[in-house]
C-alpha cells in the first residue's frame, strides 16, 4: 500500500543556501523572501528554460521549486564533475533537504510532478489529484538505479529526471 510519508522528496542546494533555507524555508527567485545571496550550482541555460517554460495549468515552471526523487540523480554528476558549462561543486558542498510527498500534502501546497525531466517533450505532468497513482505514473527501478545509460533504453535517463515541482512556501523543521 502507498505511504506518501516514505515517498521522499529531495532538494540538493549548496551548503552556503542553507541558514537562508533554515530561517525562510526554501524559496526562488521570486519569492517574497528570496535568497539575495543564492548561491546556484544547477545549469544555467536549463534554469533559463525553466523560467520561460509554461506548464499545463498555465503556471510557469520556474515559479516552483524542484525537487528529485532520488538523491543520485544526472544533476548531481553533471554539479560534481562540472558539465554543460556548470562549474563543479565538491560533494562536501552538496546538501540534500528531503521532505515526504506528505508533508506537501499536509501544508496544502500547489504541486506538479513528471514522470521524466520536466521540459523533455516525452515527459508527462500530473497534478495533485494523481498522486495516489504516483507509484504506476513513475518508473521507480529507472529512479532508484545507480546508472541511467543504459543501450537497450535510450528513454532511461530522461525517465530518471522525473521531478516534483512545489512553490516553495515552507521550512524545514525536521
Amino acid at each position: 500500500m502507498l505511504d506518501l510519508n516514505e515517498m521522499y522528496l529531495y532538494r540538493m542546494t549548496h551548503i552556503e543556501n542553507i541558514p537562508h533555507i533554515l530561517q525562510h524555508g526554501i524559496t526562488h527567485l521570486s519569492s517574497p523572501n528570496a535568497n539575495p545571496n543564492f548561491v546556484p550550482i544547477g545549469d544555467k541555460s536549463l534554469i533559463s528554460t525553466r523560467n520561460d517554460f509554461i506548464l499545463n495549468n498555465g503556471k510557469r515552471l520556474g515559479d516552483y521549486i524542484p525537487f528529485y526523487f532520488s538523491v543520485r540523480t544526472p544533476m548531481l554528476y553533471v554539479v560534481q564533475h562540472g558539465y554543460n558549462m556548470v562549474a563543479p561543486t565538491p560533494a562536501e558542498n552538496i546538501i540534500y533537504c528531503r521532505c515526504s510527498i506528505q508533508d506537501i500534502l499536509n501544508l496544502q501546497l500547489d504541486f506538479v510532478f513528471t514522470d521524466g525531466h520536466a521540459v523533455d517533450g516525452f515527459s508527462t505532468q500530473y497534478i495533485p489529484e494523481n498522486i495516489t497513482d504516483i507509484q504506476s505514473l513513475l518508473d521507480m527501478k529507472a529512479i532508484d538505479d545507480k546508472y541511467w545509460r543504459d543501450e537497450n533504453d535510450l528513454d532511461k535517463k530522461r525517465r530518471k529526471e522525473a521531478e516534483f515541482f512545489s512553490p516553495g512556501r515552507y521550512s524545514y523543521t525536521n
